[in-house]
């Protein structure tokens, strides 16, 4: 019997290829005799990159750039073949780049994601695909804008920073001297946020406190981000601040679709069709899927639940193995997913089910294969009544 496991990344502890490696060796426990086929998987956030590259046999590009507070970080991008590459903010601006007492909203900001953009196009690439997500940043891709070559100005015509706490001085951008290259280019964004530029339902208001911001703070970003949204809309010619997906990645996802004019795609379902997922999995007995958290807001273009309703077109069995599930699940059910198993069998603390995360999932995945075998048992002695 054939055995797919496709999981997301759980968010701070494991990789993607790493959850599936401890979920085939807790299998493997059980019974040796099934065939299992591992596939690395992301939904536009970290692990992007390496998934498509893994699955598409593709290589790595490594580059110095400035990261989120300034310092040089080796940042990796993806090339598929000779015309397409694959990049994740989070190499060059990640918020996992910047310890937690650094976080710094106002002064991190996305000028390392211009500079891979610019490797890449020095190569002759033009179609590229960014996935978004896990950013330190606020800053709109003001910071990206200018290592592309946009220029800021206050109203006294003095060229200004690109970080917030200098954009709050902003009246004029100029693209004069703007990447040209940029427009020859089909950018095509990944990403499963939809939230705005600005606003309650904002970059500021939704991601900033997990990047540093107190609630003032809060208020005066999203003050920062509007004008800077008012500015760009006016010289783009469209109400792009307004979109689903311009709120990304801290409002990166504002100036790939406005002045970038990108095109965003629903990260899970694009790369499913990039590394040839439905052919891997049509003729699967059971596929195993998972991701750090799994709730009802996971419908909403999580890797599992994509993953789930690819699966579901073959009538295979899905299982989800989890770091943690919230109480109900029932838009999980309802999309595809069988069964959701969390790995946490005891009472214990993030830290803890960090470090034992190798054992835990061995430990689940075992229980996911018994529950498999004992679901094929039953399906056979009712098949012989």
């Amino acid at each position: 019997m054939k055995i797919v496991i496709a999981a997301d990344s759980f968010k701070g502890s494991v990789t993607s290829k790493e959850v599936s490696e401890y979920i085939e060796k807790g299998i493997n426990n059980v019974c040796k005799d099934f065939f299992i086929k591992k596939v690395a998987i992301a939904d536009g956030g970290e692990g992007t990159v390496e998934a498509i590259v893994d699955s598409t046999s593709g290589k790595y590009i490594f580059k110095k750039v400035h990261g989120p507070l300034g310092t040089m970080v080796n940042a990796k991008y993806g090339m598929i073949n000779e015309n397409i590459a694959v990049m994740e903010m989070a190499e060059s601006s990640g918020i996992n780049l910047i310890k937690r007492d650094e976080l710094n909203p106002f002064k991190a900001s996305t000028y390392g994601v211009g500079e891979v953009l610019k490797s890449i196009l020095d190569k002759g690439i033009r179609e590229i695909y960014i996935g978004l997500g896990g950013s330190a940043t606020n800053d709109g891709g003001a910071g990206m804008l200018a290592s592309l070559g946009a220029k800021f100005y206050d109203r006294d015509g003095n060229e200004i920073g690109y970080t917030p706490i200098e954009l709050k001085k902003l009246v004029k951008i100029d693209l004069s001297n703007f990447d040209k290259r940029i427009f020859e280019s089909k950018i095509i964004v990944l990403s499963d946020v939809c939230n705005t530029l600005c606003g309650e339902n904002g970059a500021s208001h939704i991601f900033g406190p997990q990047k540093g911001a107190s609630t003032e703070n809060v208020k005066e970003l999203d003050d920062i981000l509007r004008n800077y949204g008012n500015i760009v809309d006016k010289l783009s010619g469209g109400d792009y601040s307004s979109k689903p997906g311009s709120g990304a990645a801290g409002g990166l996802g504002y100036a790939l679709l406005s002045i970038c004019q990108a095109e965003f795609k629903e990260g899970i379902e694009e790369i499913m069709n990039l590394i040839g997922l439905e052919e891997i999995l049509k003729d699967a007995d059971l596929v195993i899927t998972g991701e750090g958290r799994i709730d009802n807001q996971s419908v909403c273009g999580k890797a599992p639940v994509g993953i789930a309703k690819m699966a579901k077109k073959y009538n295979i069995p899905v299982i989800a193995i989890v770091g943690s599930s919230a109480r109900n699940l029932e838009e999980i059910y309802k999309n595809g997913i069988d069964l959701v198993l969390d790995i946490i069998n005891e009472p214990m603390d993030l830290d803890k089910a960090i470090k034992d995360v190798k054992e835990l999932l061995e430990f689940t995945s075992e229980k996911a294969a018994r529950a498999f075998l004992l679901g094929k048992n039953e399906s056979i002695k009712k098949s012989l009544e």
